[in-house]
């Protein structure tokens, strides 16, 4: 396969149903799962800045639609035809989802400490500390798949 820039690039990334069994392709799932835990329980919970809780909201429903886009392009194949650097991409999108990730869940952090003042053990106080636990787990998540995805593009 020929990059846009006249570089050639092997692709290595699976297709078809070995993008489940393969590593770090495979944490798409829990990816998928804890950005969408994260979405709901966002959505669900008390706004008390909305410029700081939509950033969450946005990184969340964000990195699940590309989450979901990339797994569902990668199982049909669509990397094996195309003259675009998927290896590239794949690197660029997960960096992308693993810095977005990382300041959602540290600003998610600091609202349910806001919120905790005033609503200690509250049932939104309860969701935002699950929103928190869900967001740095994505993170790490995203950190992983971020530091396998820039290791196969370094040998690409």
């Amino acid at each position: 396969m020929t990059c846009s820039h006249g570089l050639q690039a092997k692709s290595t990334l699976p297709s078809g149903l070995a993008v489940l069994t393969t590593f770090p392709d495979v944490l798409f799932i829990p990816e998928i799962i804890f950005g969408g835990l994260v979405w709901i329980l966002v959505a669900s919970s008390k706004v008390l800045e909305p410029m700081l809780q939509g950033w969450v909201m946005f990184v969340s429903v964000f990195c699940f639609v590309m989450s979901i886009s990339l797994l569902c392009l990668y199982i049909c194949g669509a990397h094996r035809g195309g003259s675009s650097c998927w290896v590239t991409l794949d690197a660029i999108c997960h960096s992308t989802a693993a810095l977005f990730y990382l300041s959602a869940a540290v600003l998610e952090a600091f609202m349910t400490y806001v919120l905790g003042i005033s609503m200690y053990l509250s049932q939104e106080y309860r969701e935002n500390i699950a929103a928190v636990v869900f967001a740095f787990v994505a993170t790490l998540l995203y950190v992983i798949h971020n530091v396998f995805s820039l290791l196969r593009w370094k040998s690409s």
